[in-house]
């Protein structure tokens, strides 16, 4: 089978796989409703009108689908995302299909509300179930090397690097990288072990030559450069992608059209999180660090015992922070390395094979069941649950002079998870890297981000990646 047929073999399963759970949702539910004597014995539908309502039905499910982007098969995407996704396209594509039913079978139709209602509920979930699975297996074959894409990489500098460490550290995504252009290293040098191919403006001759099917697009350089170099793969089918640095200003702020009494101007930078935002936050807060701290209690102390008859010393570490507006706070968690552990090395980050810590703090780090006290921060309103982490005063005055506009960090509330920890970055990575994922954040709040963070923070936890 050639590489090109075969996206079209996978969204091809992938629709009738969709299809196929969906109608198999709304004949259970049909069937368990008259099973279970809600409404009546069950009470065969008519076969031909039963097929017509699910045609109805499905056609405008999988069309919203398809216009919500969910038949794209992105690589890498977050799978929080696309579960809103398919919440908000089978919502859509339910109400539509109801209509069309309605407009075409008229007094036929056959589906009582709660039915629909029920068929709408357990479709969203068995969809979810259904991709993550296929997901799974896709991941699985891309992993082996099937439906892989070529990637080339502009920019053999540390964002360059950056992308390739990345790209090798989740062979589930099936890239191969093919090569690198650079403008200051030379043709046939090896970085990292691949090959600079060219410098950017040779893009046309290394495409026709390496068979591309996507770029990537990390060199430093002035946007203008950027569009020039994009102009020249115009010839090319190749999917073209650009690192954030080169565009900040476009991709780390909301950018909103108004007018000034007809004057067009282009609002770049609007706060995210002040007045009525702001309450909504905390009240999320503290709702959900309640909850956690009161049905969790049991277990907190479970811990905490298990803690005290593992190592000596006090089950709690409380340690200062930096947090809004850079004032400091004592943070609360669960204590995982033995007493005095910076007693000879000062303050440094903990590492996985860290000899300081305790097996059952290696345990708790992996799950980060540690951070859980810090809800009581939360609480006392020195935290929030989602935010950019909280970083101790001598690694906030060190990494204020190394990194540009790190203390605008610092203008929201810290958090136990984040955007940066939820994509890996934690403990000794790169504060660059991190730093820009916490603007972003911070530049782009929004209750359903808060939400996802959540819910990935939630998957990480149970996988135990963390650290």
């Amino acid at each position: 089978m050639k590489s090109s047929q075969r996206p079209l073999l996978l969204v091809g399963a992938q629709v009738l796989l969709d299809a196929l759970t969906i109608a198999a949702a709304f004949v259970l539910v049909y069937r368990w409703r008259f099973a279970q004597d809600i409404a009546g014995r069950y009470v065969p539908p008519n076969v031909p009108i039963a097929a017509t309502m699910l045609l109805f039905l499905l056609l405008p499910v999988l069309l919203a689908f398809r216009s919500a982007r969910l038949y794209d098969l992105d690589r890498g995407a977050s799978r929080v995302d696309q579960a809103f996704k398919i919440f908000s396209a089978l919502s859509v594509g339910t109400m539509i299909g109801v209509a069309l039913n309605t407009l075409v079978l008229r007094e036929r139709f056959a589906y009582s509300t709660l039915i629909l209602a029920y068929g709408w509920a357990f479709s969203v979930v068995l969809v979810i179930v259904e991709r993550f699975l296929y997901g799974e297996v896709l991941a699985g074959l891309r992993r082996r090397g099937y439906d892989a894409r070529r990637l080339l990489i502009v920019g053999a500098g540390e964002v360059g690097q950056m992308i390739m460490k990345r790209v090798r550290q989740f062979p589930r995504l099936g890239y191969r990288i093919v090569g690198l252009l650079d403008e200051e290293q030379q043709p046939g040098t090896m970085v990292d072990g691949v090959p600079v191919l060219g410098h950017p403006e040779e893009i046309a001759q290394v495409l026709k030559r390496e068979q591309v099917d996507e770029i990537i697009v990390a060199m430093q350089a002035p946007y203008q450069r950027v569009l020039d170099f994009v102009a020249r793969c115009a010839d090319f089918p190749v999917q073209i992608k650009v690192y954030p640095d080169a565009f900040q200003i476009l991709t780390r702020n909301e950018i909103t059209i108004s007018d000034l009494n007809g004057l067009p101007l282009a609002t770049v930078r609007n706060p995210t999180l002040s007045g009525f935002n702001r309450f909504l936050k905390r009240a999320m807060d503290i709702v959900f660090s309640s909850i956690i701290l009161i049905l969790g209690a049991p277990f907190l102390l479970l811990i905490a015992l298990l803690i005290k008859l593992t190592s000596p010393g006090p089950a709690l570490f409380i340690q200062e922070r930096v947090g809004l507006d850079g004032r400091p706070f004592y943070c609360i968690k669960f204590r995982t390395m033995i007493p005095e552990a910076e007693a000879r090395t000062g303050p440094v980050w903990a590492a996985p094979d860290d000899p300081r810590v305790t097996r059952l703090g290696a345990f708790l780090r992996r799950h980060s069941i540690d951070e859980i006290p810090q809800f009581i921060n939360v609480l006392l309103g020195d935290m929030s649950i989602v935010g950019p982490r909280a970083e101790r005063p001598v690694f906030v005055e060190q990494f204020s002079q190394m990194v540009p506009g790190y203390s605008r960090r610092h203008k929201e509330k810290v958090g136990i998870t984040g955007w940066a920890q939820v994509n890996g970055l934690r403990g000794d990575s790169s504060i660059e890297e991190r730093t820009s994922y916490d603007l972003y954040y911070v530049e782009n709040w929004s209750l359903t981000f808060d939400l996802k963070i959540m819910v990935r923070t939630i998957w990480e936890m149970l996988r135990g990646s963390s650290y």
